[in-house]
């Protein structure tokens, strides 16, 4: 059972890395079983079929992104020091994935969405569950900052969403550019969204 277990394990990794470096559609069952080093026929038992494995990729990378989110984003500090706090790690993380591979990886639910959300109806619906959990996460952070009258917006649920556009905007030019450098201007963005007013802005610099 344990054998069994780590194969499945193996296989989600492997996924998970070719999916990153090199997207969906061009990945073919051999290749990631050979990445994973286990046999062909592990995969049919894990797996229905390669749409089912991006799904359990995508359910796994999400689960992780939103414990790191959830400890950002629930931290004991002011909304909007928490708001720059996942900016900032966001940025580092795409510039660890540079300095492992080269290149600038991007978001995988971003580079999927591009990629599959109009071929692939299961993973459309998946990311488009996964993005609006996002917003829900920031909608939280954004109305806590509305009460306290650090921002200015008419409906925090469309700033949260369009904050939530413009941090995977951001990452979508930094890997268009190889240059993770292109983040460095998603505090300023977000102020901008917000109409942040001075004081809450000097409070999270």
């Amino acid at each position: 059972m344990g054998r069994t277990s780590n194969a499945r394990e193996r296989i989600l990794g492997a996924a998970q890395s070719l999916m990153a470096q090199r997207g969906y559609s061009a990945l073919g069952t051999a290749e990631i079983c050979k990445e994973a080093g286990v046999p062909k026929g592990s995969f049919y038992y894990f797996f229905d079929s390669k749409e089912a494995l991006g799904l359990a990729v995508l359910d796994e990378h999400w689960e992780a992104q939103r414990a790191d989110w959830d400890r950002v984003l629930s931290a004991d500090a002011a909304p909007l020091e928490r708001l720059r706090s996942l900016f900032e790690e966001t940025e580092a993380g795409q510039q660890a994935g540079q300095r492992s591979c080269g290149t600038v990886t991007g978001c995988m639910f971003g580079n999927l969405t591009l990629e599959l959300s109009n071929q692939a109806e299961p993973i459309r619906a998946r990311l488009q569950h996964i993005f609006e959990a996002q917003v829900d996460m920031v909608h939280e952070v954004v109305s806590e900052a509305a009460r306290r009258g650090e921002i200015a917006v008419s409906d925090p649920r469309e700033a949260a969403r369009a904050i939530v556009a413009q941090l995977e905007g951001q990452v979508l030019f930094a890997k268009l550019y190889n240059d993770s450098e292109q983040l460095g201007v998603l505090w300023r963005n977000c102020l901008a969204i917000l109409g942040a007013h001075a004081a809450g802005a000097g409070t999270a610099a």
